[in-house]
Protein backbone atom coordinates (compact mmCIF):
# COMPACT_ATOMS: atom_id res chain seq x y z
CA UNK A 1 0.00 0.00 0.00
CA UNK A 2 3.38 2.53 0.30
CA UNK A 3 2.52 5.56 -1.57
CA UNK A 4 -0.64 4.23 -3.15
CA UNK A 5 -2.49 6.61 -1.39
CA UNK A 6 -0.72 9.36 -3.01
CA UNK A 7 -1.13 8.45 -6.38
CA UNK A 8 -5.07 8.09 -5.81
CA UNK A 9 -5.03 11.88 -4.21
CA UNK A 10 -3.29 13.14 -7.06
CA UNK A 11 -5.81 11.44 -9.28
CA UNK A 12 -8.70 12.64 -6.92
CA UNK A 13 -7.26 16.19 -7.26
CA UNK A 14 -7.60 16.17 -11.07
CA UNK A 15 -10.80 14.66 -11.81
CA UNK A 16 -12.45 17.28 -9.20
CA UNK A 17 -10.60 19.97 -10.69
CA UNK A 18 -12.17 18.17 -14.00
CA UNK A 19 -15.50 18.06 -12.49
CA UNK A 20 -15.26 21.57 -11.13
CA UNK A 21 -14.40 23.18 -14.63
CA UNK A 22 -17.57 20.94 -16.38
CA UNK A 23 -19.89 22.37 -13.42
CA UNK A 24 -18.80 26.01 -13.49
CA UNK A 25 -19.23 25.85 -17.65
CA UNK A 26 -22.83 23.95 -17.18
CA UNK A 27 -23.81 26.80 -14.88
CA UNK A 28 -22.64 29.63 -16.83
CA UNK A 29 -24.49 28.47 -19.24
CA UNK A 30 -27.63 27.73 -17.81
CA UNK A 31 -30.45 29.50 -20.31
CA UNK A 32 -31.64 31.28 -17.74
CA UNK A 33 -28.80 33.53 -16.70
CA UNK A 34 -28.69 34.43 -20.43
CA UNK A 35 -31.98 36.72 -19.31
CA UNK A 36 -29.15 39.22 -17.55
CA UNK A 37 -26.32 39.59 -19.91
CA UNK A 38 -22.97 39.42 -17.45
CA UNK A 39 -19.34 39.15 -18.67
CA UNK A 40 -18.58 37.60 -15.28
CA UNK A 41 -20.77 34.31 -16.42
CA UNK A 42 -19.22 34.46 -19.99
CA UNK A 43 -15.48 34.52 -17.91
CA UNK A 44 -17.06 31.59 -15.60
CA UNK A 45 -18.24 29.29 -18.57
CA UNK A 46 -15.00 29.90 -20.33
CA UNK A 47 -13.05 29.73 -17.37
CA UNK A 48 -15.10 25.80 -16.98
CA UNK A 49 -14.78 24.88 -20.42
CA UNK A 50 -10.52 25.49 -20.47
CA UNK A 51 -10.76 23.83 -16.96
CA UNK A 52 -12.72 20.85 -18.01
CA UNK A 53 -10.10 20.37 -21.01
CA UNK A 54 -7.21 20.70 -19.67
CA UNK A 55 -7.69 18.00 -16.69
CA UNK A 56 -9.47 15.78 -18.78
CA UNK A 57 -6.99 15.07 -21.85
CA UNK A 58 -4.28 14.51 -19.01
CA UNK A 59 -5.36 10.75 -18.48
CA UNK A 60 -6.38 10.52 -22.19
CA UNK A 61 -3.98 8.65 -24.90
CA UNK A 62 -4.26 11.24 -27.98
CA UNK A 63 -5.25 9.39 -30.90
CA UNK A 64 -2.59 9.61 -33.75
CA UNK A 65 -4.79 11.76 -36.06
CA UNK A 66 -3.86 10.23 -39.64
CA UNK A 67 -6.47 8.75 -41.67
CA UNK A 68 -5.67 9.27 -44.92
CA UNK A 69 -2.28 10.56 -47.16
CA UNK A 70 -2.81 12.35 -50.65
CA UNK A 71 0.02 9.89 -53.02
CA UNK A 72 1.46 10.80 -56.34
CA UNK A 73 -1.48 9.89 -58.28
CA UNK A 74 -3.51 12.98 -57.09
CA UNK A 75 -5.88 10.32 -54.52
CA UNK A 76 -6.46 10.04 -51.06
CA UNK A 77 -5.22 6.77 -49.52
CA UNK A 78 -6.57 5.66 -46.17
CA UNK A 79 -3.63 5.02 -43.81
CA UNK A 80 -3.88 1.73 -41.88
CA UNK A 81 -2.28 1.85 -38.16
CA UNK A 82 -1.84 -1.63 -38.10
CA UNK A 83 0.28 -3.64 -35.01
CA UNK A 84 2.85 -5.74 -36.45
CA UNK A 85 4.56 -6.81 -32.83
CA UNK A 86 2.42 -6.82 -29.37
CA UNK A 87 4.31 -6.71 -26.42
CA UNK A 88 3.30 -6.11 -22.90
CA UNK A 89 5.10 -2.83 -22.50
CA UNK A 90 5.00 -1.66 -25.84
CA UNK A 91 3.91 -2.34 -30.19
CA UNK A 92 5.49 -2.00 -32.93
CA UNK A 93 3.05 -0.16 -35.40
CA UNK A 94 3.05 0.61 -39.08
CA UNK A 95 1.27 3.03 -41.13
CA UNK A 96 0.32 0.87 -44.03
CA UNK A 97 -0.98 3.35 -47.19
CA UNK A 98 -3.71 1.44 -48.76
CA UNK A 99 -3.12 1.07 -52.68
CA UNK A 100 0.30 2.24 -52.67
CA UNK A 101 3.20 0.42 -53.74
CA UNK A 102 5.73 -0.04 -50.83
CA UNK A 103 8.32 2.29 -50.47
CA UNK A 104 12.53 1.46 -50.80
CA UNK A 105 12.80 3.35 -47.65
CA UNK A 106 11.80 1.85 -44.27
CA UNK A 107 12.25 3.76 -41.48
CA UNK A 108 11.47 2.54 -37.63
CA UNK A 109 11.23 5.96 -35.39
CA UNK A 110 11.92 5.05 -31.78
CA UNK A 111 10.06 6.98 -29.58
CA UNK A 112 10.77 8.50 -26.23
CA UNK A 113 9.47 6.72 -23.28
CA UNK A 114 10.22 10.06 -21.26
CA UNK A 115 6.65 10.87 -19.68
CA UNK A 116 4.21 11.36 -23.61
CA UNK A 117 2.88 9.17 -25.61
CA UNK A 118 4.64 8.52 -29.27
CA UNK A 119 2.18 10.49 -30.43
CA UNK A 120 4.36 13.11 -29.61
CA UNK A 121 6.03 12.36 -32.98
CA UNK A 122 3.04 12.84 -35.18
CA UNK A 123 4.52 15.67 -37.14
CA UNK A 124 7.63 13.68 -37.72
CA UNK A 125 5.49 10.57 -38.69
CA UNK A 126 3.57 12.84 -41.17
CA UNK A 127 6.69 14.44 -42.78
CA UNK A 128 8.25 10.75 -43.59
CA UNK A 129 5.11 8.71 -44.44
CA UNK A 130 5.28 10.51 -48.04
CA UNK A 131 8.95 9.08 -49.10
CA UNK A 132 8.92 6.63 -46.41
CA UNK A 133 7.09 2.78 -45.14
CA UNK A 134 7.25 4.18 -41.54
CA UNK A 135 7.31 2.46 -38.19
CA UNK A 136 7.42 3.67 -34.97
CA UNK A 137 8.10 2.18 -31.62
CA UNK A 138 4.22 2.30 -29.48
CA UNK A 139 5.01 2.18 -25.62
CA UNK A 140 2.55 1.85 -22.86
CA UNK A 141 0.99 3.58 -20.02
CA UNK A 142 2.30 1.60 -16.92
CA UNK A 143 -0.45 2.24 -15.20
CA UNK A 144 -2.30 -0.22 -17.31
CA UNK A 145 -0.07 -3.03 -17.49
CA UNK A 146 -0.47 -5.16 -14.42
CA UNK A 147 2.19 -6.33 -12.10
CA UNK A 148 1.99 -10.03 -13.56
CA UNK A 149 3.70 -9.01 -16.54
CA UNK A 150 7.13 -8.29 -14.52
CA UNK A 151 9.60 -5.46 -14.67
CA UNK A 152 10.21 -3.31 -17.48
CA UNK A 153 14.07 -1.06 -17.47
CA UNK A 154 16.57 -0.04 -19.60
CA UNK A 155 17.97 -3.70 -20.41
CA UNK A 156 14.23 -4.85 -21.12
CA UNK A 157 13.55 -1.82 -22.75
CA UNK A 158 17.15 -2.07 -25.30
CA UNK A 159 16.22 -6.23 -25.94
CA UNK A 160 12.61 -4.57 -27.38
CA UNK A 161 13.82 -2.70 -30.02
CA UNK A 162 16.54 -6.04 -30.87
CA UNK A 163 13.09 -7.73 -31.46
CA UNK A 164 11.85 -4.92 -32.95
CA UNK A 165 14.64 -4.05 -35.37
CA UNK A 166 15.46 -8.16 -36.10
CA UNK A 167 11.56 -8.51 -37.14
CA UNK A 168 11.97 -5.47 -39.71
CA UNK A 169 14.76 -6.90 -41.22
CA UNK A 170 18.08 -5.42 -42.39
CA UNK A 171 17.17 -3.21 -44.69
CA UNK A 172 15.68 -0.95 -42.01
CA UNK A 173 16.89 2.46 -41.40
CA UNK A 174 16.49 3.72 -37.44
CA UNK A 175 15.97 6.84 -35.92
CA UNK A 176 16.15 7.51 -32.12
CA UNK A 177 14.33 10.64 -31.11
CA UNK A 178 15.96 12.12 -27.80
CA UNK A 179 15.68 9.76 -24.62
CA UNK A 180 15.57 6.37 -26.58
CA UNK A 181 19.13 7.32 -28.70
CA UNK A 182 21.58 5.59 -25.88
CA UNK A 183 19.23 2.36 -25.80
CA UNK A 184 18.71 2.31 -29.20
CA UNK A 185 23.12 2.72 -30.20
CA UNK A 186 23.28 -0.27 -26.98
CA UNK A 187 20.46 -1.93 -29.17
CA UNK A 188 22.84 -2.07 -32.02
CA UNK A 189 25.75 -2.83 -30.44
CA UNK A 190 24.29 -5.98 -29.13
CA UNK A 191 23.06 -6.91 -32.73
CA UNK A 192 26.44 -5.79 -34.00
CA UNK A 193 28.04 -8.55 -31.26
CA UNK A 194 24.89 -11.52 -31.44
CA UNK A 195 23.75 -11.43 -34.58
CA UNK A 196 25.69 -8.85 -37.26
CA UNK A 197 23.58 -9.86 -39.97
CA UNK A 198 20.26 -7.85 -38.80
CA UNK A 199 21.83 -4.56 -38.04
CA UNK A 200 20.08 -2.17 -39.75
CA UNK A 201 21.15 -0.17 -42.51
CA UNK A 202 21.85 2.92 -40.45
CA UNK A 203 21.26 4.84 -36.87
CA UNK A 204 20.25 8.32 -37.21
CA UNK A 205 20.45 9.55 -33.38
CA UNK A 206 18.53 12.75 -33.06
CA UNK A 207 18.99 14.78 -29.12
CA UNK A 208 20.04 12.09 -27.21
CA UNK A 209 21.96 11.96 -24.24
CA UNK A 210 24.88 9.90 -25.57
CA UNK A 211 27.46 11.67 -23.42
CA UNK A 212 25.84 13.25 -20.78
CA UNK A 213 29.02 14.71 -19.19
CA UNK A 214 29.89 16.43 -22.22
CA UNK A 215 27.71 19.80 -22.09
CA UNK A 216 25.67 20.61 -18.75
CA UNK A 217 21.52 20.81 -18.80
CA UNK A 218 19.41 21.28 -16.25
CA UNK A 219 18.35 17.74 -16.57
CA UNK A 220 22.20 16.74 -15.92
CA UNK A 221 22.37 18.70 -13.33
CA UNK A 222 19.65 17.51 -11.58
CA UNK A 223 20.76 13.77 -12.17
CA UNK A 224 23.63 14.42 -10.46
CA UNK A 225 22.18 16.52 -7.81
CA UNK A 226 19.86 14.07 -6.12
CA UNK A 227 20.74 10.48 -5.02
CA UNK A 228 19.00 7.65 -6.13
CA UNK A 229 17.21 7.44 -2.55
CA UNK A 230 16.02 10.98 -3.19
CA UNK A 231 14.67 9.99 -6.43
CA UNK A 232 12.99 6.47 -4.87
CA UNK A 233 11.04 8.48 -2.16
CA UNK A 234 10.04 11.24 -4.19
CA UNK A 235 8.88 10.27 -7.42
CA UNK A 236 7.35 7.01 -7.08
CA UNK A 237 4.58 5.82 -6.07
CA UNK A 238 2.44 2.64 -6.26
CA UNK A 239 -0.45 3.06 -9.28
CA UNK A 240 -3.92 3.03 -7.30
CA UNK A 241 -7.30 1.16 -7.63
CA UNK A 242 -8.62 3.04 -10.78
CA UNK A 243 -6.00 1.13 -13.20
CA UNK A 244 -5.24 -2.29 -14.48
CA UNK A 245 -1.85 -1.91 -12.99
CA UNK A 246 -2.89 -1.16 -9.66
CA UNK A 247 0.35 -1.70 -7.42
CA UNK A 248 2.95 -1.30 -9.90
CA UNK A 249 5.52 0.96 -8.66
CA UNK A 250 5.88 4.31 -11.40
CA UNK A 251 6.79 7.37 -11.90
CA UNK A 252 3.64 8.93 -12.19
CA UNK A 253 2.38 11.15 -15.38
CA UNK A 254 0.72 13.44 -13.53
CA UNK A 255 3.97 14.27 -11.03
CA UNK A 256 6.01 14.08 -14.48
CA UNK A 257 3.99 16.73 -16.04
CA UNK A 258 4.00 19.03 -12.68
CA UNK A 259 7.63 19.12 -13.78
CA UNK A 260 6.95 19.65 -17.32
CA UNK A 261 4.64 22.78 -16.44
CA UNK A 262 7.15 24.50 -13.55
CA UNK A 263 10.46 24.66 -15.54
CA UNK A 264 8.25 27.62 -17.91
CA UNK A 265 5.39 28.34 -15.29
CA UNK A 266 4.78 31.62 -16.49
CA UNK A 267 4.44 31.03 -20.12
CA UNK A 268 2.26 28.23 -19.46
CA UNK A 269 0.13 30.23 -16.83
CA UNK A 270 -0.23 33.10 -19.51
CA UNK A 271 -0.98 30.55 -22.37
CA UNK A 272 -4.25 29.34 -20.53
CA UNK A 273 -5.38 33.42 -19.49
CA UNK A 274 -4.81 34.14 -22.98
CA UNK A 275 -6.99 30.77 -23.66
CA UNK A 276 -10.10 31.54 -21.34
CA UNK A 277 -10.16 34.98 -22.47
CA UNK A 278 -10.23 33.90 -26.35
CA UNK A 279 -13.20 31.51 -25.43
CA UNK A 280 -15.03 34.47 -23.76
CA UNK A 281 -14.70 36.48 -26.80
CA UNK A 282 -15.88 33.20 -29.18
CA UNK A 283 -12.26 33.51 -30.84
CA UNK A 284 -11.38 30.16 -29.62
CA UNK A 285 -12.42 26.90 -31.76
CA UNK A 286 -11.83 23.12 -30.73
CA UNK A 287 -8.80 22.87 -33.18
CA UNK A 288 -6.91 26.18 -32.30
CA UNK A 289 -3.40 26.51 -32.11
CA UNK A 290 -3.45 25.98 -28.12
CA UNK A 291 -5.51 23.33 -28.10
CA UNK A 292 -3.24 21.56 -30.91
CA UNK A 293 -0.23 21.69 -28.52
CA UNK A 294 -1.79 21.30 -25.07
CA UNK A 295 -3.64 17.95 -26.41
CA UNK A 296 -0.89 16.47 -26.57
CA UNK A 297 1.57 18.11 -24.26
CA UNK A 298 -1.20 17.39 -21.32
CA UNK A 299 -1.52 13.83 -22.16
CA UNK A 300 1.15 12.11 -19.96
CA UNK A 301 1.71 8.33 -19.30
CA UNK A 302 3.41 6.57 -16.59
CA UNK A 303 6.56 4.94 -16.49
CA UNK A 304 7.69 2.05 -14.68
CA UNK A 305 9.68 2.52 -11.56
CA UNK A 306 12.75 -0.07 -12.57
CA UNK A 307 12.59 1.98 -15.93
CA UNK A 308 12.97 5.72 -14.51
CA UNK A 309 15.55 4.96 -11.39
CA UNK A 310 17.68 2.43 -13.83
CA UNK A 311 18.16 5.96 -16.79
CA UNK A 312 19.11 8.03 -14.28
CA UNK A 313 21.16 5.81 -12.59
CA UNK A 314 23.10 4.09 -15.54
CA UNK A 315 22.55 6.61 -18.05
CA UNK A 316 23.09 9.61 -16.31
CA UNK A 317 24.78 9.08 -13.47
CA UNK A 318 27.28 6.63 -14.39
CA UNK A 319 27.41 7.37 -17.91
CA UNK A 320 27.61 3.69 -18.92
CA UNK A 321 26.84 4.24 -22.59
CA UNK A 322 29.23 7.08 -23.23
CA UNK A 323 32.45 4.84 -20.88
CA UNK A 324 31.33 1.93 -23.24
CA UNK A 325 30.75 -0.05 -20.15
CA UNK A 326 26.77 -0.97 -20.61
CA UNK A 327 25.90 -4.32 -19.82
CA UNK A 328 22.38 -6.35 -21.16
CA UNK A 329 21.32 -9.45 -18.80
CA UNK A 330 25.32 -9.76 -18.38
CA UNK A 331 26.42 -9.35 -21.50
CA UNK A 332 28.91 -6.73 -22.10
CA UNK A 333 27.53 -4.25 -25.16
CA UNK A 334 30.75 -2.71 -26.96
CA UNK A 335 29.84 0.19 -29.40
CA UNK A 336 33.15 -0.51 -31.22
CA UNK A 337 32.04 -3.72 -32.26
CA UNK A 338 29.76 -1.44 -34.64
CA UNK A 339 31.30 -1.48 -38.16
CA UNK A 340 29.28 -1.49 -41.23
CA UNK A 341 25.77 0.76 -39.89
CA UNK A 342 26.25 4.20 -40.99
CA UNK A 343 25.78 6.25 -37.74
CA UNK A 344 24.49 10.11 -37.99
CA UNK A 345 23.52 12.75 -35.60
CA UNK A 346 21.89 15.59 -34.98
CA UNK A 347 21.77 18.39 -32.38
CA UNK A 348 19.94 21.73 -32.35
CA UNK A 349 22.08 24.47 -31.25
CA UNK A 350 19.83 25.92 -28.53
CA UNK A 351 18.21 22.57 -27.37
CA UNK A 352 18.30 23.47 -23.53
CA UNK A 353 17.38 19.60 -22.36
CA UNK A 354 20.55 17.64 -24.38
CA UNK A 355 22.97 20.07 -25.27
CA UNK A 356 24.90 19.92 -28.48
CA UNK A 357 28.01 17.69 -27.55
CA UNK A 358 26.07 15.01 -25.45
CA UNK A 359 24.67 13.01 -28.61
CA UNK A 360 27.86 13.83 -31.38
CA UNK A 361 29.70 11.85 -29.02
CA UNK A 362 28.65 8.38 -30.19
CA UNK A 363 30.67 9.06 -33.24
CA UNK A 364 33.80 8.87 -31.25
CA UNK A 365 32.43 5.93 -28.92
CA UNK A 366 31.86 3.77 -32.81
CA UNK A 367 35.69 3.16 -32.93
CA UNK A 368 35.11 0.24 -35.53
CA UNK A 369 33.19 2.37 -38.43
CA UNK A 370 34.95 4.00 -40.75
CA UNK A 371 34.50 8.13 -40.97
CA UNK A 372 33.03 7.66 -44.24
CA UNK A 373 29.86 6.11 -42.47
CA UNK A 374 30.02 9.11 -39.87
CA UNK A 375 28.30 12.18 -40.31
CA UNK A 376 26.81 15.21 -37.85
CA UNK A 377 24.37 18.01 -38.06
CA UNK A 378 24.01 21.20 -35.54
CA UNK A 379 20.96 22.97 -36.73
CA UNK A 380 21.12 26.99 -35.91
CA UNK A 381 18.89 28.60 -33.59
CA UNK A 382 17.07 25.32 -33.29
CA UNK A 383 15.72 24.05 -30.00
CA UNK A 384 14.74 20.30 -28.44
CA UNK A 385 11.58 19.90 -30.02
CA UNK A 386 13.16 22.15 -33.35
CA UNK A 387 14.99 19.48 -34.50
CA UNK A 388 12.67 16.53 -34.99
CA UNK A 389 9.39 18.80 -35.41
CA UNK A 390 8.60 22.17 -36.80
CA UNK A 391 9.95 24.36 -39.53
CA UNK A 392 13.63 23.61 -38.51
CA UNK A 393 12.59 19.65 -39.38
CA UNK A 394 10.76 20.04 -42.14
CA UNK A 395 13.02 22.53 -44.15
CA UNK A 396 16.69 21.34 -43.22
CA UNK A 397 17.13 18.47 -40.91
CA UNK A 398 14.44 15.86 -43.11
CA UNK A 399 16.01 16.52 -46.34
CA UNK A 400 19.24 16.15 -44.77
CA UNK A 401 18.07 12.74 -43.10
CA UNK A 402 16.56 11.37 -45.92
CA UNK A 403 19.84 12.59 -48.32
CA UNK A 404 21.58 10.13 -45.25
CA UNK A 405 19.39 7.29 -45.65
CA UNK A 406 19.63 7.18 -49.66
CA UNK A 407 23.87 7.14 -49.05
CA UNK A 408 23.82 4.29 -47.17
CA UNK A 409 20.61 1.76 -48.87
CA UNK A 410 23.24 -0.67 -50.04
CA UNK A 411 23.71 -3.83 -48.39
CA UNK A 412 26.19 -3.61 -45.93
CA UNK A 413 28.91 -6.33 -47.36
CA UNK A 414 29.25 -6.15 -51.38
CA UNK A 415 30.92 -9.15 -53.32
CA UNK A 416 34.28 -8.15 -54.60
CA UNK A 417 34.50 -6.74 -58.26
CA UNK A 418 35.95 -9.56 -60.68
CA UNK A 419 39.27 -8.44 -61.97
CA UNK A 420 39.17 -10.36 -65.15
CA UNK A 421 35.77 -9.45 -66.12
CA UNK A 422 36.02 -7.77 -69.39
CA UNK A 423 36.44 -3.78 -70.16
Amino acid sequence: MRYMATYDLMETMRNTNQWLGATASAMASYPAMALVPNPALQWMRAWGEVTERTFQRMVVKPDWGIDSFTCEDGKDHIVNINTLVERPFGDLIHFDVSGRAPMKRKVLLVAPMSGHYATLLRSTVKSLISDCEVFITDWHNARDIPVSEGKFDVEDYTLYLVDFMKHLGPDIHVMAVCQPAPLTLAATAYLAGEDPKAQPRSLTLIGGPIDTEAAATEVTDFGHRVTMGQLEQTMIQRVGFKYPGVGRMVYPGLLQLHSFMSMNAERHSKAFTDQIMRVTRGEASDHDQHNRFYDEYLAVMDMTAEFYLSTVERIFKNNEIAKNTFMVKGRPVDVGKITTVAIKTVEGAKDDITAPGQCVAALDLCTGLPDSKKASHVEPDAGHYGIFAGKSWRNNIRPLVLEFIDANSEPQTRKPANKNTAA
